[in-house]
């Protein structure tokens, strides 16, 4: 198992690590550093077009990077932590690399132990799939394709995760980008607090 402060450090240091979500596993770097997030975009094979979300602690922490609505506040509260990604107006110090130079980031909060705890050591993360584009997410450390690894200064093991993506939601517009887990939930909570 890979110290969590090392891990922290690598971070610090521009380098992406693996790390366990209650989802899949991701691929962590400072997600205020551009040149971090380029890396995490090369690692991938990611299309520079398609923004990645950000993960934090709490909800409390969101506020510094992000401008919730009272409204997308209230969300955040009821489904956060959990395997949700709400898009927010993204703060200035968001870098236009991580959210493909729109005006929303997507947060996350992840729900596992370990994440959390990575992410009281250093924050914002990013938060996307430790995969090559195009391939299945890992739920096991195991299955991180070998170029991810290889490019990664850690991986964090979390044993295995249940697979399902997040649910994807734009609050202000009450769309479902892309339905995950409590996919129902969430439309359901739309239909409730509709403006």
């Amino acid at each position: 198992m890979v110290d969590l402060a090392s891990a922290a450090a690598a971070i610090r240091e521009g380098e992406v690590v693996v790390y366990p979500t209650e989802t899949v596993y991701g691929l962590a770097a400072d997600a205020l550093s551009p040149g971090a997030v380029e890396r995490v975009f090369a690692v991938k094979g990611r299309s520079r077009e398609k923004p990645i979300s950000l993960a934090v602690p709490d909800v409390a922490a969101a506020a510094e990077y992000t401008r919730p609505t009272a409204r997308e506040q209230r969300f955040m509260r009821a489904f956060l932590p959990g395997p949700v990604t709400v898009l927010v107006e993204a703060r200035e110090t968001v870098p236009d690399v991580l959210t493909a130079g729109g005006d929303q980031v997507g947060v996350r909060v992840p729900d596992h132990p370990t994440a959390l705890a990575l992410l009281r050591e250093v924050a914002p993360l990013t938060a996307t799939s430790a995969n090559v584009s195009g391939n299945p997410s890992a739920r096991r450390a195991d299955d991180v394709d070998g170029a991810v690894r290889e490019a990664s200064a850690a991986v964090i093991g979390g044993g295995e995760l249940p697979g399902t993506e997040s649910t994807v939601v734009d609050v202000a517009e009450d769309t479902i980008h892309r339905r995950g887990a409590r996919a129902d939930e969430i439309a359901a909570w739309l239909d409730r607090s509709g403006e």
